[in-house]
């Protein structure tokens, strides 16, 4: 038993009396000092216990009483010096109850016996009434001698508290560090492996110790053991801890490249010096793969979403392909192409679909996001725009035949590493192929993309499919509409003709614009423009019922706002089922729902008489003529523009205009003046502008006067037409245009005969020598017999059945008209003469020998007239005799 001296001389220095003991006990160089409360704890060598437990001492005299107190007790108890030093240490700490053993023990220890054993204590109330603290100490007492030879001892301290938390962190690091399901290494301050956890050797090989002294470099490869190694120094010489730090490499046995996600954090002894890293990681390569899985969805969903955004906002096939290749490229594929079945492109009625898969094809549209590389198929390179066909045993015409996406083998040498061609399928028929193909350096192709390009090819092939039967409808309606249209160049007595109309472009239904010109009895002429207002074959189908109905109106010689009145009960019957009269009761009923479409029109109606050069207008809610005299700047004419076709409830009124001779009438519907781009008033003043001068700009703003639509103008109507066309913004395509011109050229005073007549018998010989006279004088003479007899009719008839005095009238023009006038306002009849009856053949004469014949009533009676055709020496005319002997 060795013998500590009881009262050994302690500097005042606390740490000079540490740095004593540490070299009275073993010559090792200190440590620095680490200072808490008072006391200055000095730090052992390295893995020492002193560097997580705290050991006290005091001393005992042979009374039994404190005679020597350490600082370490000191911090421990929280009893300083002054204080300890004389007190009964089992008095002072030992609770009364275990006082009486207490004293016993410490007279066994004077009496010479060591002594270790777990002592509760309590520490005394301090001198500021704060009650002590309780604890639990395990103490060791060994016997000592003073220099007197008495008896004493000396009693080395250790709070069992300390030792219970060490050995619970001891425990529970060696749960974690062994029973963790993250790859655990401890690495020293070399970067060596100090110790691994099972986890890392299962994931690695061997067992945990096999581990220890092993590198970065033992299990990553360069470049990457270099970025860990770099990084593992960083958090060794700083501190700061690194989360979630991705690394990949490979095990061993496996060519699967792994993911793992490494915490790394510096670890310090407990006196607070780094001694290595800890390494956390945890495999995340099933992670990744579904991350990967995620992104490529979410940018599946994106591409999918684009292409219903971008995909189909043009009718026109060749822009809705090009669309597709927009959004595929280069966000799913490096090139992609386009091809569609040449039928299709034709306005074939069906398209090949599910064919053997070599019918004629166009490409389309082409793409590539890699410059000059051309497209791999086999054969040589298909340009776009060009027809060809796939062989039998190709990929692509498999995929034709059978509707499903084929893989096309890549050429040895090109640029192209995967293609897909996918057939292009709407509503069971296939319509074309597309292929899309990615480049070496990108990924093949899966069978999530090929679910993608399926999708991809089948969303642009429904907007393909529904332009090609927009196109087919459009086509049908612009058929119609033509065909509803005057066909040629309209002729009209007294008027030069021209006219144009231009369709909306493939993007626009075609609208219901249409023109007519009308020749009316008398070298009469009706002009007609007209809009219904909608698009598609239901305008078509109302501009050419509408039309009928304005041709069989304008034949009663209506005035021009009777047509327009009866028009409008006929547009407001175009909806209904039961026609005017179910419409008309509908209007008494507004508070029931109306499920009966709503046809409304607007339309212009002019008759222009080439005797008087007077035209009259009626407008219902249509743009205003314009008229352009000669030497005089364009206007428009003041016509009321009344309600359109199909409102009903309303009048028209009529305007009266005399046009002078070589004067220009334009009319025209709003598509030529109204665009997007350009408003009405806008779009009016620049049509007026070009008509008054189709040699200059209608903008640049010279007078507006010009003898260019002089009828002395070396320049015909037609050049008019063009000019103004060129002029105006007509390249917009939003609407059809419709533009009826015409030059007035009245009739020659001396082609024109006009004679009153009384009522007496004689007025019927006296009108055969005027008819007479008059064709002579006209060089007429084949047509001398004939007319003598048909005005002989036709006066004879107003003697008769007429009332007031007799107008005969005569019109050499394109043919001959006569016209017999008079008050009364019963119309003729014309019936079929029994063989016993002595008359009623005169009409039927009028009507065997002349081309055309009819009454009209005028506003102070009626006009009775018939028409000839002029003798051209090839048309053969109607010998008198022999028609009045048909007639028996």
């Amino acid at each position: 038993m060795s013998e500590i001296p009881a009262k050994a001389t302690e500097s005042e220095d606390p740490s000079g009396g540490a740095r004593a003991e540490v070299v009275g006990f073993a010559d090792v160089p200190s440590a620095d000092a680490m200072s808490v409360g008072d006391a200055m704890w000095q730090s052992s060598p390295p893995g020492s216990i002193y560097d997580y437990i705290k050991v006290a001492s005091f001393s005992i005299g042979p009374d039994g009483l404190v005679d020597q107190w350490s600082l370490r007790a000191e911090q421990l108890f929280g009893i300083p010096t002054e204080q300890a030093v004389g007190m009964d240490p089992i008095e002072a700490f030992v609770d009364p109850a275990l006082r009486e053993h207490g004293q016993r023990k410490m007279a066994e220890i004077l009496d010479g016996r060591e002594w270790t054993g777990v002592v509760p204590f309590r520490v005394p109330e301090t001198e500021t009434g704060d009650p002590g603290k309780e604890g639990l100490a395990e103490v060791y007492v060994m016997p000592t001698r003073t220099e007197e030879g008495e008896r004493a001892a000396v009693c080395i301290v250790v709070d069992v508290r300390i030792l219970r938390r060490i050995e619970t962190d001891l425990a529970a690091s060696q749960s974690i560090f062994g029973q963790s399901p993250f790859g655990f290494l401890l690495i020293d301050p070399d970067l060596r492996v100090r110790r691994a956890n099972q986890q890392i050797a299962n994931t690695f090989g061997g067992t945990p110790d096999d581990h220890r002294g092993r590198g970065v470099h033992d299990y990553l490869q360069s470049p990457e053991a270099e970025r860990v190694t770099a990084t593992l120094r960083r958090v060794l010489e700083t501190g700061n801890s690194i989360t979630d730090m991705h690394v990949t490499g490979f095990v061993p046995g496996s060519e699967e490249r792994r993911h793992w996600s490494i915490n790394l954090y510096r670890v310090h002894s407990g006196s607070g010096r780094p001694i290595g890293i800890a390494w956390l990681g945890t495999d995340v390569t099933a992670r990744r793969a579904a991350a990967r899985e995620a992104a490529s969805a979410r940018r599946n969903l994106a591409l999918l979403n684009e292409a219903g955004a971008r995909i189909g906002n043009s009718l026109d096939l060749e822009t809705t392909a090009r669309e597709l290749l927009d959004v595929v490229v280069p966000g799913f594929c490096d090139l992609a192409t386009v091809d569609l079945y040449q039928g299709l492109l034709a306005g074939d009625e069906t398209p090949p679909g599910r064919s053997d898969g070599s019918a004629e094809l166009r490409r389309v549209a082409f793409a590539s996001a890699v410059s000059d590389a051309p497209f791999a198929g086999g054969g040589a390179p298909v340009t776009v725009g060009a027809v060809h066909h796939y062989p039998f045993n190709s990929p692509c015409a498999d995929a034709l035949r059978t509707a499903r996406p084929q893989y096309v083998p890549a050429e040895e040498g090109g640029p192209v590493q995967s293609t897909l061609a996918v057939p292009m399928v709407a509503h069971d028929t296939v319509v074309g192929l597309v292929q899309f193909a990615r480049t070496k350096g990108s990924e093949p192709f899966g069978d999530r993309d090929r679910d993608l390009a399926v999708e991809l090819a089948a969303r642009a092939a429904v907007c393909i499919d529904n332009a090609r039967l927009y196109r087919r409808e459009h086509e049908r309606a612009l058929i119609l509409q033509r065909s509803l249209l005057p066909p040629g160049d309209p002729e009209a007595s007294g008027l030069d003709i021209a006219c144009r109309y231009l369709p909306g472009n493939a993007a626009t239904e075609v609208g219901g614009d249409w023109f007519d010109v009308i020749e009316l009895p008398g070298h009469r002429t009706a002009l007609v423009v007209g809009d219904v207002m909608g698009r598609g074959l239901r305008a078509a189908v109302a501009m050419g019922e509408l039309r009928t109905a304005v041709r069989t109106l304008a034949l009663l010689d209506l005035e021009p706002a009777e047509v327009l009145s009866a028009l409008d009960e006929i547009a407001r019957g175009l909806g209904t089922p039961g026609g005017v009269q179910q419409a008309t009761r509908a209007a008494r009923r507004p508070r029931e729902a109306d499920l009966s479409e709503v046809y409304l029109a607007t339309c212009i109606y002019a008759v222009y008489d080439s005797v008087t050069r007077r035209c009259t207008f009626a407008n219902a809610g249509h743009l205003p003529p314009v008229l352009v005299e000669p030497g005089e700047a364009a206007l428009m004419l003041d016509v009321p523009p009344g309600m359109p076709l199909g409102v009903g409830g309303e009048p028209f009124e009529e305007v009266e205009v005399e046009l002078p001779e070589g004067a220009l009438l334009a009319l025209y519907t709003d598509g030529l003046v109204e665009s997007r781009d350009h408003p009405l008033d806008e779009g009016l003043q620049a049509f007026v502008g070009a008509l008054t001068d189709p040699n200059r700009p209608a903008d640049d703003g010279r007078p507006v006067h010009a003898a260019a639509l002089n009828a002395e103008t070396h320049r015909d109507l037609e050049d008019v037409c063009d000019h103004v066309l060129s002029t105006l913004d007509t390249h917009h395509g939003e609407d059809d245009i419709a533009l009826l011109m015409a030059r007035v050229q009245g009739l020659p005073e001396d082609s024109v005969g006009d004679w009153t007549l009384p009522r007496e018998p004689r007025s019927v010989g006296r009108a055969r020598e005027y008819a007479r006279a008059r064709l002579q004088s006209w060089d007429l003479e084949p047509l001398i017999d004939t007319t003598e007899l048909l005005v002989s009719e036709l006066v004879t008839n107003a003697l008769r059945y007429g009332e007031g005095e007799i107008r005969l009238r005569l019109l050499l023009d394109r043919t001959l008209v006569c016209e017999v006038w008079d008050a009364g306002l019963v119309q003729p009849r014309r019936r079929r003469a029994r063989d016993t009856d002595e008359g009623g053949r005169g009409l039927q004469l009028v009507g065997l020998l002349s081309a055309a014949w009819g009454s009209r009533r005028t506003p102070r009676g009626k006009t009775v007239w018939f028409e000839l055709p002029l003798p051209d020496g090839e048309t053969g005319m109607v010998d008198p005799a022999e028609a009045l002997l048909s007639l028996f």
